[in-house]
């Protein structure tokens, strides 16, 4: 096989893997990362570099590879807009972590939150105790949102435009 075909197969591969390992350990260790997650993703793409490239270590080996993370990146994202399979399949859904100042308990131990986390994103939101939260939730990207019963606090809603090149 060529050899840089064959470099675009195992980027692929590698790509796909990491989807797949993701999706297995949970999203929140996409948003909610400390020293030990830092480390292990800089030691995962030290592991997975050789598996990309092989015994290819010149630069237009690691471009190819490069080229070829970006193009599935690319096809991937627009397969999860157009696809709702593909969406179920991939992204999670929300989590509720407190409704109406009550923790769900069994959910952040699911999910592997714990309550330190979980009031580290309360007072994020400028909020103290979970008595005051009328909604908590896990997003599919990792971030914890809160909705206080605050009725000071401004509750704003922002819909995200799409660009007319990404339909």
């Amino acid at each position: 096989m060529n050899q840089y075909l064959d470099i675009v197969v195992r980027s692929v591969a590698v790509y796909f893997f990491m989807i797949i390992a993701l999706r297995i350990f949970g999203k929140k260790e996409l948003s909610q990362l400390n020293t030990a997650d830092v480390i292990l993703i800089l030691l995962i793409s030290n592991s997975v570099q050789n598996a990309m490239v092989g015994t290819n270590s010149t630069l237009m080996g690691g471009l190819i590879a490069a080229l070829a993370l970006f193009v599935i990146n690319f096809i991937f994202k627009k397969s999860i807009l157009k696809s709702t399979l593909v969406k179920e399949l991939i992204l999670d859904k929300p989590e509720i972590l407190i409704h109406n100042g009550k923790i769900e308990y069994k959910t952040l131990e699911r999910l592997g939150i714990t309550e330190e986390e979980l009031e580290e994103a309360m007072r994020e939101h400028g909020v103290i105790h979970y008595k005051e939260v009328k909604l908590a939730m896990l997003e599919i990207d990792g971030n914890i949102s809160i909705i206080s019963g605050h009725d000071n606090l401004k509750h704003s809603k922002h819909k995200r435009r799409i660009h007319k090149s990404m339909r």
